[in-house]
């Protein structure tokens, strides 16, 4: 993790779902904040005693003191105060707000809060205005926050709309460089999936250069979000996906994700290669897996791509870089054995890993734009070219392990620019 230790700066949450619980967890933990300010926007419960038993225990994770401490720990969360909402959690005031869901209504400035993370998945416009009835991102920055990190890709109303100069996408590890504290306000960090891609697809640019990447393509067999449905439900006016409001304990799910487009924002090279995203969602509550494949081409030396050096690859980059989210094994693991892994954007699993060569035919007749004068002998135009097809398995866990503990050192490296 990013600098340990107290900083004497207080930290906003908006949103207190998956993300936003688990992130409480892990600043917790850290200690690196003084105070921790949740925004909640609702009333829960009867007291604030449920949101100390919501906070305390999860049914992935399990108990809270059982995450900081192991089976030694003992209950850390007291001193419930249910006039100011605040509790102790392990030594960390946490305070709980419970009146406005509108950003812009929060009123970070009068709990001293400059830097806030938003996990509610619902602002993710940043070009929309303070006049949007449901409230942006920006609204955090009126109600007195400087930064805003957001814990979901950026999703503009008007794909066309050029990106304001003030908004960026970062992953640690990838390009969290691009972030200039002196221009931008408001951070993207991805999603899990991309964070996950992001570190699976680098290593392979750095390796071999966009060039020798003709096309990549990845499904990412996902673990069950908020979003779904624990029993069929009738689709909400205007939902075309039917799918979504089918039962997740039930099904295998065919569903969308944007890490494509997400990718190209902080892998640049990206734009030169062709590459589509699918997404299944399965009946996990955590630990999800991408299914990469990359079409190489080849020079015609006879020294082709090999899975042996794919993994080099990955190997060298996970054993080199002491700052690597990159974590390689060659050991054999299912999706339970990622689920809290701490630190880790992706974890190759090398007995899997796969390649194969062959000839591909091009007919160079059927390029458009090819000068004439290429084809010297109009009767022979077709070439044929060595293309290796590598396939690459990396797991992530989606919640805590990868992505919270990713976002954590996200808002922390930020933190220390303020």
């Amino acid at each position: 993790m990013v600098n340990a230790g107290s900083s004497g700066l207080k930290l906003g949450v908006n949103g207190f779902g998956r993300i936003g619980k688990l992130t409480v967890w892990h600043h917790v933990a850290r200690k690196y904040f003084d105070e921790i300010v949740v925004n909640i926007g609702r009333q829960a419960g009867v007291s604030l005693a449920d949101i100390a038993h919501y906070v305390e225990r999860d049914s992935t994770y399990g108990w809270l003191h059982g995450y900081l401490y192991g089976h030694l720990g003992q209950p850390v969360v007291g001193d419930l105060d249910e006039g100011s909402g605040s509790m102790v959690i392990d030594g960390v005031k946490v305070v709980f707000l419970r009146h406005h869901r509108d950003p812009a209504e929060i009123g970070w400035e009068n709990h001293d809060v400059r830097l806030v993370v938003d996990t509610t998945g619902q602002f993710l416009d940043p070009v929309a205005g303070l006049n949007h009835p449901q409230g942006t991102a920006r609204g955090h920055l009126a109600s007195g926050a400087a930064k805003v990190i957001l814990s979901a890709p950026f999703k503009l109303k008007n794909e066309g709309t050029p990106m304001p100069e003030d908004a960026v996408t970062t992953i640690m590890g990838i390009n969290d460089s691009d972030y200039d504290p002196r221009r931008h306000t408001i951070i993207s960090n991805a999603s899990c999936t991309t964070t996950c891609l992001a570190h699976m697809m680098k290593p392979l640019i750095d390796a071999f250069g966009s060039k020798k990447i003709m096309s990549a393509s990845m499904a990412t067999i996902h673990a069950a979000t908020g979003s779904q449905e624990v029993l069929d439900r009738l689709p909400k006016a205007g939902k075309a996906d039917l799918r979504k409001n089918r039962s997740i304990m039930n099904n295998i799910i065919l569903t969308t994700t944007g890490a494509a487009k997400a990718l190209r924002l902080v892998i640049p090279e990206m734009e030169e290669i062709a590459f589509i995203a699918e997404s299944v969602r399965v009946p996990t509550s955590s630990g999800s897996l991408i299914i990469l494949v990359t079409n190489l081409q080849e020079e015609p030396s006879g020294t082709y791509v090999s899975r042996e050096m794919i993994n080099d690859i990955y190997r060298q980059t996970a054993a080199n870089n002491t700052q690597s989210y990159l974590y390689y094994t060659g050991k054999q693991n299912v999706s339970g054995d990622i689920i809290g892994l701490p630190k880790v954007a992706a974890t190759i699993e090398g007995h899997e890993t796969h390649t194969r060569t062959a000839e591909a035919a091009i007919d160079l007749a059927h390029i458009p734009g090819l000068n004439t004068d290429v084809l010297s002998n109009p009767g022979e135009t077709v070439i044929r070219i060595p293309v290796t097809q590598a396939v690459i398995y990396g797991w992530y866990d989606n919640e805590m392990g990868s992505y919270v503990n990713m976002l954590g050192d996200r808002t922390v490296s930020i933190a220390e620019l303020m």
